[in-house]
C-alpha cells in the first residue's frame, strides 16, 4: 500500500489560484498532479536507482541556445530526483555563458562537463545542410567519439525541449531495450518523411514516418562496437550523392541509418517527444495533456506554432521560462552531494545576533549569473583606444537604455538585477525596440535577485569583468553622457598616455531636476544652463563633497586637463584601464561604494585628471528602495558606517602608512 503525500509546495499552487489566473491555476496543478505521481514513483524505486546518475548531452552554441537552454535544464531540475551530468558540446560563447550560469547557480548534485564544438566540425562540415541549426545541427552524430569512452549510455536532447516529468522515467526506459537496440527514438509527428507536404517534396529515406532526433537514447558502448562512425558516414556519403543536401540536419542521416538497419531502433511512446512543429500531428499521440511527458518546439516559429492545445504547450512553457531558478537549488534527501563548503564555513563563522548580520551576510552571497543575455558583437579596434560604457541597473531603469545608446555610440556593459519573470519582460522590452537591436555592441548580463539589498558594488564587477577593450567609463544608468563622449575619450587615451600611466580621468557630472530637457550639445550649452539654474552640479544640495574636488569653478574655463586630489568622501565617474581594481562587495544598497572605489584607486596611485571638454548629466527619478531605507531606518545607517570603519581598517593593513590619511581624512569631515 502506498499513501500519496501532498508536496509541501501544494498550499502555494492552492493560494495562486484564482478565477482570473484559471489557466495558470490548471498549469500549476498539472504540476503538482506530476509531482504526487512521483512520490509514489520515488517510493517503489529502489534506493540505488535514486542514486544513479543521469547523463544528458546537448548541443549549444551561441547566444540565443545558451538563453533557449535555460528554461530545458529548469524543467528536469524541478522534477528530477536523481543527480545530474550536463554534457554541454558548444561553442566558445555558450562555453563562456553556461560555465558561468553554472558555477553561480550552485545546483548540488550537478556535474557539467563542457566539448568543444569548434574540435568537431571537421568531422561534419563536409555535410550540405539547409537546416536553421546549421553546422551545430549535425553534432549529435559524433557523440560516440566526443563524449568520454567509459560513458555507456546518455539521454541527448535539442534545446527547444520541455519536461513535464521527471527524466528518471526516460532513463529507464533503456532497461527496455532488446537485442541490438541502440536508438531509442520517438516517431516523426509530421508527414514530413512520406513526402506528401507539397508537390516534388522529395525527402530522405526514412522508415514509414520516419523518427525525430529531439529526443534520443544512446547506447554509447553497443554504438562504439557497431562502428557507428563509419556506418553514418558511409550511409551520409551514399544519399548525399543523390540528395545533395539535408534539409533536417542529422534527423535525415539518422533515419537515413534506420532505413537500412530497423533493428537498431527502440520506439519510444509518442509523449516522450510532443512536436510542436509546422505540420505535426501530435495531439492524435496523447488523449489528454496529463499523458504529456516531453514537449519539443520543433518549429522555427516557437511558441507562435499553431495547435489547438498550444496554449497549455504555451503556459507550461512560460511556467519554467518564469520559474525562481533559486529555487532549485534544494538538496536531493538522502543523496550525497558535493556543497560548496568554503561559503558554508565563511557564513557559518558569521554572527547571526550581529544587528548588521544581513548586510554581511550579501558579501558573501553568490548571485546566479547569465552572462550576455543577448546578442553580441564587438570588433576589436585596431589603436587600442576603445573605451566600454560600464554601469548597472534594475527593472525601474529600464527607459534609460535607449537613451543611452543614442549618446554613446561605443560598446556598452550592463549588469542587471532582475528576477527571472522581469529577466523575461526585459527581453521582450529590448527585441521589441529598434533602438537596442540596433545596437549589437551592448551586453547585456542577468544578475538574478537574491536577498534583500540591491548589490550595487557586486553589479558593477560582474559588468567590468565583461569588458574587452582596454579602457573602461564607470558610469551609472541614471547618467547621460555627452554627444560625441565616446570619441572624445578615445582621443584622451593618446593625448594622456593612459597605456603607460595610472590615471583615472574624471568626466565631470551634472544633474537636472527636469524630465523633459534640452540636452546640450556643447560646453558653452550646458555653462548657459548651469547660468540659467535648468542644470547644477551633481547632488550639489545634499552632498556637496562627492564632486567638489572636480573644482567646478575651475573646469568652467579650463581648455587643457587638470590634475586634483583626492579628497575625503570624493566619488567621480572615471575612466581607468581595464586592469582597475574592482569595486568592494561589502557596499549594497546606498551609501560609500564609490567612494570606497575611488579611495583605493587613490591608495594604488592612480592620478585623477579632469577633462576640461567632458560631461554628463543625471536625469530625475523617484529615490530608490534602497536610499529610502538608508533615510528612514536607523541600524541601517548604523551598519553602514560599521562597514566603512571596516573598510578602511582593511585599507590600513593593505596599503600601510600611506593608508593612514584616509582615516584622518573621515575623521576630519
Amino acid at each position: 500500500m502506498v499513501t500519496i503525500q501532498t508536496p509541501p509546495n501544494s498550499s502555494v499552487i492552492t493560494h495562486y489560484c484564482s478565477p482570473s489566473r484559471s489557466y495558470n491555476c490548471f498549469i500549476q496543478k498539472h504540476l503538482l498532479t506530476v509531482q504526487v505521481i512521483q512520490s509514489i514513483i520515488d517510493e517503489e524505486l529502489e534506493d540505488d536507482e535514486l542514486y544513479i546518475t543521469i547523463h544528458v548531452a546537448i548541443v549549444c552554441a551561441g547566444y540565443n541556445a545558451s538563453r533557449d537552454v535555460v528554461t530545458l535544464v529548469k524543467s528536469v531540475l524541478f522534477h528530477r530526483r536523481n543527480p545530474l551530468h550536463f554534457h554541454f558540446i558548444t561553442d566558445s560563447i555558450a562555453q563562456h555563458i553556461l560555465s558561468s550560469l553554472f558555477n553561480t547557480w550552485m545546483v548540488p548534485a550537478v556535474r557539467v562537463d563542457f566539448y568543444d564544438a569548434d574540435e568537431l566540425k571537421s568531422e561534419v562540415s563536409w555535410i550540405p545542410n539547409k537546416h536553421y541549426s546549421g553546422i551545430y545541427g549535425l553534432m549529435k552524430l559524433v557523440l560516440t567519439k566526443t563524449l568520454p569512452s567509459d560513458l555507456q549510455r546518455v539521454i541527448v536532447l535539442d534545446t527547444d525541449i520541455t519536461f513535464a516529468t521527471d527524466i528518471a522515467e526516460l532513463w529507464a526506459v533503456f532497461h527496455k531495450f532488446k537485442g541490438q537496440q541502440v536508438l531509442g527514438l520517438v516517431e516523426n509527428q509530421s508527414d514530413w518523411y512520406l513526402g506528401n507536404l507539397w508537390k516534388n517534396h522529395r525527402p530522405w529515406p526514412a522508415l514509414g514516418r520516419g523518427f525525430n532526433t529531439g529526443v534520443i537514447l544512446l547506447l554509447l558502448d553497443h554504438l562504439r562496437k557497431l562502428r557507428w562512425e563509419q556506418m553514418w558516414r558511409l550511409t551520409a556519403e551514399r544519399e548525399l550523392m543523390s540528395m545533395l543536401s539535408t534539409s533536417l540536419a542529422d534527423q535525415d542521416i539518422f533515419n537515413a541509418v534506420i532505413k537500412q538497419n530497423p533493428f537498431l531502433v527502440h520506439q519510444l511512446p509518442c509523449f516522450w517527444n510532443v512536436q510542436l512543429s509546422d505540420h505535426t500531428r501530435s495531439e492524435k499521440c496523447y488523449k489528454d495533456v496529463s499523458d504529456l511527458k516531453v514537449i519539443h518546439w520543433n518549429s522555427p516559429k516557437k511558441l507562435r506554432v499553431k495547435n489547438k492545445h498550444v496554449e497549455f504547450f504555451r503556459n507550461l512553457y512560460l511556467t519554467f521560462l518564469e520559474y525562481d531558478g533559486n529555487l532549485l537549488r534544494r538538496e536531493l534527501f538522502g543523496c550525497p552531494s558535493e556543497a560548496d563548503h568554503n561559503s558554508e564555513n565563511t557564513l557559518s563563522e558569521l554572527d547571526e545576533d550581529d544587528p548588521c548580520y544581513e548586510f554581511r551576510r550579501e558579501r558573501f552571497t553568490v548571485h546566479r549569473t547569465h552572462l550576455y543575455f543577448l546578442h553580441y558583437e564587438y570588433q576589436p579596434s585596431a589603436d587600442n583606444t576603445d573605451v566600454t560604457l560600464v554601469a548597472q541597473l534594475s527593472m525601474d531603469r529600464l527607459q534609460m537604455l535607449e537613451a543611452i545608446c543614442k549618446h554613446w555610440e561605443g560598446p556598452v556593459s550592463l549588469a542587471l538585477y532582475l528576477s527571472d519573470a522581469e529577466a523575461q519582460q526585459f527581453l521582450r522590452y529590448a527585441q521589441g525596440s529598434e533602438v537596442l537591436m540596433s545596437r549589437g555592441n551592448v551586453g547585456y548580463h542577468i544578475v538574478y535577485k537574491e536577498g534583500q539589498f540591491y548589490p550595487v558594488n557586486l553589479l558593477r564587477n560582474v559588468a567590468m569583468k565583461q569588458v574587452n577593450t582596454p579602457y573602461m567609463f564607470l558610469s551609472d544608468i541614471d547618467f547621460l553622457p555627452m554627444y560625441g563622449l565616446y570619441e572624445y575619450l578615445r582621443k584622451s587615451v593618446v593625448q594622456l598616455d593612459m597605456a603607460n600611466t595610472k590615471k583615472a580621468l574624471v568626466v565631470p557630472a551634472f544633474e537636472t531636476l527636469r524630465y523633459r530637457l534640452s540636452f546640450p550639445k556643447s560646453k558653452a550649452e550646458l555653462l548657459s544652463q548651469l547660468d540659467m539654474g535648468t542644470l547644477f552640479t551633481f547632488r550639489y544640495h545634499v552632498w556637496t563633497k562627492g564632486h567638489a574636488p572636480t573644482n567646478f569653478a575651475k573646469w568652467r574655463t579650463a581648455t587643457t586637463p587638470y590634475r586634483v586630489q583626492w579628497e575625503a568622501d570624493f566619488e567621480p565617474y572615471v575612466m581607468v584601464r581595464r586592469d582597475s581594481p574592482e569595486y568592494d562587495r561589502r557596499f549594497v544598497g546606498f551609501g560609500w561604494n564609490k567612494v570606497a572605489h575611488i579611495m583605493e584607486l587613490d591608495a594604488q596611485e592612480y592620478e585623477f585628471v579632469v577633462l576640461p571638454n567632458a560631461y554628463m548629466i543625471h536625469m530625475p527619478h523617484a529615490p530608490s528602495f534602497d536610499i529610502t531605507k538608508f533615510r528612514s531606518n536607523k541600524q541601517y545607517r548604523v551598519c553602514l558606517k560599521t562597514l566603512k570603519e571596516e573598510f578602511q581598517q582593511n585599507m590600513s593593513r593593505r596599503y600601510g602608512f600611506a593608508a593612514l590619511k584616509y582615516m584622518t581624512a573621515e575623521n576630519n569631515s
